[in-house]
This record gives structure tokens, sequence and C-alpha cells, in this order.
């Protein structure tokens, strides 16, 4: 059996094959196949091999990487159904690789292994954005590009100084002391979007292809859990920032107009509640962060794709040119209901069986603070993603657009994503079941579901309030600032002109010395080290020979050394070595 990265990678090449049957077999059958290998091999470590005297383990399945590889699986043979009706090579390809790097990195054993899938999955994604073939999109890439690059040396630099510190460890828990490890921490929460590291996340993904995109709300940012829950489980700074990932996007979410920008904002936010239970680090607290990152893959995606198809349809994304499509678009406009009931808790839809795990660690941990701070976020989920995208992409006013329903692959991928949304909602032991511990909590009791629909009456009516009084904000067409300005516009338009400026007067003073000046003196002197080489050779017999006789015998040398350029040449290279062992 071939790791499972390896088989995706294999696809990916595959999808070279000029027929376009195959091709939709390979998408459909690379990640079925590694699914059915994720639930049927046991525990344990796999692939184990040696490397320039480390240690690799392709391979490692384990309690906490077992509910991240089937649902990483699952997601790519739900995004492949979703995708299947388009020809587009790149990508498919890209979505291929970006999906098999995302399964390595929680399947990685090794410090090595885990950075190679890590960068592959930032290379590959990158593709995704590109694909769409816009000037936004292509400038959206190149920020998402430089700023993963950014994490992958922190990464990197992290990962070099904890192995030249411990040798090269099996992944585990790691104390958060040192310099090494705060690399590794900062490198890792870059990818989860944390705050302040948070905002290429909304400047990259709406500007995705639509099939791209559902793969995108998948993979970076949960795998950026999976780490951090296999590294820092229980580190407290994570408590506060998961609790701040929590909020700060609720705000920026309420008042953005593109529906894709929202959903993006809206990541963030349940994000921070996945790290919110890692750092709180409890059974409970961790069983519901990674229960959360189970439910949140599959409802998010739907709202992807439920939103997706309307651009597909369409063309268009925003909420202020949106309105009425349910009329020819009901299905979609009934499983991003059902989408929208899971990310509001909704009982009886998954969202309410997950996230509420974490919210109770945090109360039974005594943690008053960020309970308030959960149960509020919980309150803006409602409002921006469970009532907003909804409402604003099928109902609301109007205008007049009149499309087909979806492709028929892609209402396919959205009713699998809705009957799980439900299935998992109404019946979650198994999920339970393979969660990293075992489960005790029942989420069905009286208090939970009287406080759950206490909380969305309360945001219901504030968005209805809202929405009558006039003052509900994606109704203005504006652009959300955030902190992406400082090196889209900030960094571009003011500081790095500055910057090009100072580099470009050191440029010239560098190229004034070394490369016109010092060459020219450097030939000199190689040019005349023969004839003083000689000079040096010949100076004992110069007392024994007249002023004239030597002269003559200088003369002749000379002219021997320019009618034979090969000993010029050979004084040159002697010289361009010698140069080059002195620099060293």
């Amino acid at each position: 059996m071939a790791p499972i990265p390896i088989l995706f990678y294999l696809g990916a090449i595959l999808l070279l094959i000029k027929s376009k049957m195959l091709q939709k077999i390979i998408l459909l059958l690379i990640p079925t196949l590694s699914l059915i290998i994720v639930v049927s091999i046991p525990k344990g470590d796999y692939h184990a091999l040696q490397f320039l005297g480390y240690n690799l383990v392709l391979t490692h399945l384990d309690s906490l990487s077992l509910p991240f590889a089937i649902i990483f699986t699952m997601m790519a043979i739900l995004g492949f159904i979703y995708s299947i009706h388009h020809d587009d090579i790149l990508q498919h390809a890209s979505a291929m690789i970006y999906a098999g790097s995302a399964i390595g990195v929680v399947l990685a054993g090794d410090w090595f292994s885990l950075y190679v899938y890590w960068e592959l999955m930032a290379i590959s994604s990158t593709f995704l954005i590109l694909a769409r073939k816009t000037g936004n999109s292509t400038k959206a890439a190149y920020r998402y590009f430089m700023v993963h690059v950014l994490g992958g040396l922190l990464l990197l630099a992290g990962i070099l100084m904890e192995i030249s510190a411990n040798g090269n460890q099996p992944l585990g828990p790691l104390e958060l002391k040192g310099t090494g490890r705060w690399l590794i921490f900062w490198g890792v929460a870059l990818n989860g979007a944390i705050p302040p590291l948070h905002v290429w996340l909304k400047d990259a993904y709406p500007e995705s292809t639509v099939t791209g995109g559902v793969f995108l709300s998948a993979f970076t940012t949960k795998s950026a859990v999976y780490v951090m829950a296999r590294m820092f489980m229980g580190a407290e700074v994570l408590i506060w920032l998961g609790a701040i990932m929590t909020i700060l996007p609720v705000f920026y979410a309420e008042i953005e107009n593109d529906l894709r920008r929202v959903l993006s904002y809206s990541i963030v936010n349940q994000v921070g509640f996945m790290m919110c239970g890692v750092g709180i680090g409890t059974q409970l607290a961790l069983n519901g962060a990674v229960a959360h990152a189970f439910c949140h893959i599959i409802y998010k995606a739907l709202l992807f794709m439920s939103t997706g198809a309307v651009l597909h349809m369409t063309g268009r994304i925003r909420c202020t040119e949106l309105g009425g499509i349910y009329k020819t678009m009901p299905l979609s406009a009934l499983f991003c209901m059902i989408a929208a009931a899971s990310i509001s808790a909704f009982p009886l839809f998954s969202g309410f069986t997950s996230k509420s795990m974490i919210i109770s660690a945090s109360g039974h941990q005594g943690l008053l603070p960020i309970w308030i701070m959960l149960q509020f976020a919980s309150a803006g989920v409602i409002a921006h993603a469970g009532l907003k995208v909804p409402y604003f992409t099928f109902f609301g006013h109007d205008r007049g657009l009149r499309t087909k329903e979806a492709p028929v692959n892609m209402l396919i991928a959205m009713g699998i994503c809705a009957f799980l949304c439900v299935f998992l909602g109404v019946n979650p032991e198994p999920l339970y079941r393979i969660l990293p511990y075992p489960v005790d909590y029942i989420p069905y009791t009286g208090i939970h579901v009287v406080a759950q629909f206490q909380l969305l009456l309360f945001a219901i009516l504030a968005f209805y309030l809202m929405l009558k009084g006039g003052v509900y904000p994606p109704e203005l067409k504006a652009i959300n600032l955030d902190l992406d300005w400082l090196y889209r516009k900030g960094l571009g338009g003011y500081v790095m002109p500055l910057l090009f400026n100072a580099l470009e007067v050191i440029n010239g003073v560098f190229y004034e010395l070394f490369v016109r000046r010092f060459p020219l003196i450097l030939s000199w002197l190689l040019l005349k080290l023969p004839g003083i080489l000689v000079g040096i050779i010949l100076s004992p017999v110069r007392p024994f020979v007249s002023g004239g006789r030597f002269r003559e015998l200088w003369a002749r040398v000379l002219e021997r050394l320019e009618k034979e350029p090969s000993y010029t040449s050979m004084t040159f290279a002697v010289g361009a070595i010698a140069l080059i062992w002195l620099l060293l």
C-alpha cells in the first residue's frame, strides 16, 4: 500500500490522460480508495524509512489523526463530485495535490514529512485562486503565496531549531517555550488564520474559482487546527487567541457585501472555537475541537457550494446584486438553509452537537470571560452566516434574476453534505466514536436546548429589527478595510516605493563598485600577474646579468607570454581560484 498522499499525486499525473471519462473516474476513485484505506487499516506507523540519517514516518494513524484523515478524504470525494462538470485540468490537478498534501499533514509522523506536505499544500492551493484567471485573482494568489511562504519559513526555522536542540523526535506535545517552538507556533498560526495573521484568508478565498473555494474552505485552516492539537494542546495563549478569533470577524462579516468574503470571515470565527478548545486542553474541549472541525468542514463546504452555485449560474456574488433566486434555484436554497442551520447550531443539526462541547468545556473549567465571549460569538454567527447568507442570496429584494438550477453533480454534492449535516445533528454517536477520547457528553439536555433556542431567538430578532429598520449594512456598496490593507495598499502603495528607491541607490553603488570597477581592476591585476611572477623568478639571476642583457631577456619572456595565451589563461584561473578561496 502506497502512502495516501502519493495516491493523490499519482492521480494528478494521471489526469493528463486525454479521455474525459477516465479523468472523471480518477477524480472519484483516488479519494474513495483513500477513504477505504483510512477506515480499514489499524492504528499505528506505516511507511517508515531512513533519509539522510533521519527517521521518516510517512503515515502515523492514531486517535487524533483518524477523524481528520476521514473527513479530509470525504471532503475530497464531495469536492470532486461538485467540480466534475468542468474540464479544467489545472483546477483538478491542483485540488488533487492540495487534498493529498492536507491528508499528508495529518498523517505525518515526523518533522520533515510534515514540512514537505505543508509547503506542497500552500503551493497547490495557490493555483485554485490563479485558475479563476482574473486580475484580482492573480493579485490575490500572489499575496496568498507570499504570506504562506512567510509562514513556511517560520515553520522551517522553528523545526530546524527544534531538531538541533532535541533531535528528530516523533511529532508530539510540546511545551511552548523557546524561540524555536514559538516560531513553529506562529508558522502554524498563520495557516490557522489567527489574528492578526488572518487577513490572507478573506483576501484570497473569495477570489478563487467556484469549485476551488470549496476545497480551500476545508483543508488549510483545519490542518492547522490538527497541528495545534498535536503539538500545543493546553497552551493557554490559544484560549484567548481562539476567543478573540470568534468575535473579531463577526463585525466585519456583518458589514461585508461579498457573500464569499462573509463566509471567509465566518471560517476565521469557526476556527476560533476550535483553537479555543485546543487551548483549554481537557478531554471534553479537545473532543469538541475535533468534532467541530469535522462538522464545520461539511457545513462550510455546503455554504460555499450553494453560494458558488449561484455565482456559477448568475455570475454575481454580492448581497446588493442578488435576491429572489429561490424561485428558480429551490434546491440550492434548501441546501443553503440546512448549512445555515448547522453553522447556527440549531438543535438537530450538526453544529449543535459539536460546538456546544467547546462552550461547555469552558464553563466546566470556570473560564467565565471565555464562556461569555463564545456565547456572544455564537449569536454573531447566527446573524451573519445563519441568516444573512441565505436571506440575501436566495430571498431578500427580488432583482429579477431568473436562471436554471445548478448542474446535477453540484446538487448531488450539496445533497450529500446536507444529509450529513442533519444526520450528525440527529445521531452524533458515529462521530463521537472516532474522537480522540471517550465521550460521555450528552448534547440534548433540557438546559442545552433551551439556552440555544434563547440565543437563536434573540439573534433572529436582532436581524429582523435591523432589516426592517433599513440599517442592515450589506445594502451599502462599500469595501471593508481590514489589516490586509497594510500589504495590499499601504505596503504596496507607500512603503514599497520608498523601499525600492532606497534599494535602487544601494544597487547603484554596488553596481559601480563591483560590476564596473572591480572587474576592471581585477583584470588589470591578473594580466600583469604573469609578468610580476616572471620578474620574481628571474630576480635571483639579475645580479649576474648586465642591465641590457636582463632587459632583453625580460622582453623575450613577455613576448613569449603574449604568444602563449594559455599561460595567461592559467594565471587567470589560478588567480580566480585563489580569490574565491580567500573569500570563502
